[in-house]
């Protein structure tokens, strides 16, 4: 099992960002991935990143699908796997209608259909073909007017793997078909069937198995003997998930949750959160779900945490490592590898 680490979002302290990164990589950890929400976008830490690694791929994690076009998406990541001679990962998600709509002002308009297009355009424009394309959203060239089919004059990049952050069934089982990686979140790998179901099924449909994606998945990293200490300071981002990370009518994230049996808690959650009653919201999620979504307690604990993540079929871990400060974020990191290795 891989181990990945994220950015963490609305980082401003650049220089710490880049020794944690560069640190990681010293010990082992296989990517770094950058998000974007309503803050920094995701492509620019990475070049960042690039200019001081070597090794560690670096992916977005994600970019919001139909914020740019799919030309420009292709532009980025060639650039980007340029300039990092190949280690650039393209992640790629579809947000939700509070944010796209929201703030960028575009409507949240068939998410699944635009994120199957948009690879498509990437695929063919990234590796040098002419970009020639009639789907249900995009045309290339636009007819009627006087544009012509363009085929990208930057060299062609082979291999750029495109891996989706995907909630609903519907959108995983494209993952499944597409994709070269899942990125997954509201994941709990003890109910991993509602996700890895339909991610093998799309796979079926495009002649291979599940075992050719790569699957990350993961949570928060703390070792304490004491668990109990570690529970109520991960509920509040918790509710924030089931509560605010879409609309009443939209929550994917929510949605996720339900799904894997946590129907009443998420109602509540949510229900408490939009209106306005966030501790209460905190304090209603369920001791469960925090120790199902992360990685807490003992090393035992932990250890058993890994083999669950291992048995649902996730090859490579996405974390969070604990601690105030950059020396004890990455004294978790290390700890963490080192069980991971142990299991072998």
């Amino acid at each position: 099992m891989r181990v990945s680490i994220s950015l963490r979002l609305a980082q401003t302290d650049w220089a710490e960002a880049s020794a944690y990164v560069t640190e990681a990589e010293r010990l082992g950890v296989h990517d770094v991935w950058s998000a974007e929400a309503w803050g920094h976008d995701a492509v620019t830490p990475l070049a960042f990143m690039a200019a001081r690694t070597s090794r560690i791929r670096l992916g977005t994690g994600i970019i919001q699908a139909g914020t740019r076009t799919p030309a420009l998406v292709a532009m980025t990541a060639m650039s980007l796997a340029s300039m990092s001679n190949g280690r650039f990962v393209l992640g790629l998600g579809v947000s939700g209608p509070q944010v796209i709509e929201g703030w960028h002002g575009i409507r949240f308009d068939r998410p699944v259909q635009r994120m199957r297009e948009i690879v498509e355009i990437v695929r063919r424009a990234v590796t040098g073909q002419h970009l020639i394309y009639k789907g249900r959203i995009y045309q290339l060239p636009l007819p009627g007017g006087e544009g012509k089919a363009l085929r990208s004059a930057a060299r062609p990049e082979q291999g750029i793997p495109i891996y989706l952050a995907t909630l609903s069934p519907r959108s995983l089982e494209m993952t499944g078909e597409i994709a070269d990686g899942w990125l997954g979140t509201s994941f709990m790998p003890d109910h991993a069937s509602i996700f890895t179901a339909p991610l093998a099924a799309g796979a079926a449909r495009a002649g291979r198995s599940l075992s050719d994606l790569d699957l990350q998945a993961g949570g928060f990293v703390a070792f304490s003997d004491d668990v109990e200490r570690l529970l109520p300071a991960r509920k509040p981002g918790l509710a924030f998930t089931l509560g605010a990370m879409g609309s009443r009518q939209h929550n994917f994230y929510n949605d996720a949750f339900r799904r894997a049996g946590y129907e009443d808690a998420a109602i509540e959650v949510q229900r408490l959160w939009l209106a306005g009653k966030r501790e209460e919201a905190a304090a209603r999620v369920p001791d469960e779900l925090v120790l199902k979504t992360n990685l807490l307690g003992t090393e035992a604990m932990v250890r058993a945490r890994l083999e669950t993540y291992r048995r649902a079929g996730i090859t490579t871990l996405r974390v969070e490592p604990a601690g105030e400060g950059l020396a004890a974020r990455l004294a978790t990191l290390g700890r963490l590898l080192d069980l991971i290795r142990a299991l072998g």
